[in-house]
């Protein structure tokens, strides 16, 4: 099903199924992703869980999904990732009330969603920050700042143009798969 090798939970594919089935019939009436089909969808769900093949996922036991939208990348991560819990930020109503769906359905005990902004929230340490075409890095680092540490891996999903987000960061690692460039950022408080 998937191009590249992933150590995934045996309940993943199953789990992918009745997501694309949800995600497709509410979609209809929602508007929630671009993701109109079924190829589409797994083409999203392919670029949400790649980042696996290089997190160190061992270390990772909390995590926060900044502008979750349909599920992309957040709630794919939380099912590639069952040992990880994820709180999922989405502030637009239709698409948090689709997340809360899908939590439902698949009996997700490792995912929270959070109807509000991430800087509306009270802050909490986490391993990992996820974001995927939120808003330029430097202003998802401004937004999470109370959630990290200096143990928490930042990885944002970007486009070609991720070169010009990374002036004055450090420690990054930039992992390119066809368009898409995964931004690893770690130690940001010492940049």
């Amino acid at each position: 099903m998937f191009k590249y090798s992933y150590n995934l939970p045996s309940e993943f594919e199953k789990n992918c199924e009745i997501f694309c089935d949800l995600i497709l019939k509410y979609n209809k009436t929602h508007n929630i992703t671009g993701a109109k089909n079924a190829q589409s969808v797994y083409e999203n769900i392919e670029d949400s869980i790649y980042p696996i093949t290089f997190l160190p996922l061992e270390e990772i036991k909390t995590a926060i999904d900044v502008g979750t939208g349909a599920g992309f990348p957040g709630l794919l991560l939380a099912l590639a990732m069952p040992q990880t819990h994820f709180t999922l930020f989405e502030p637009i109503k239709k698409k948090s009330a689709f997340l809360h769906l899908v939590k439902s359905t698949l009996q997700l005990k490792n995912v929270t969603v959070c109807s509000k902004r991430v800087e509306e929230y009270k802050a909490f340490k986490v391993d990992l920050i996820s974001s995927r075409a939120v808003t330029n890095s430097k202003m998802l680092v401004n937004l999470c700042h109370n959630y990290i540490s200096s143990l928490t891996y930042l990885l944002f999903y970007k486009g070609e143009n991720v070169e010009n987000e990374i002036d004055g960061i450090k420690n990054y690692k930039i992992y390119q798969r066809g368009k898409r460039n995964y931004l690893l950022i770690k130690d940001i408080n010492d940049c």
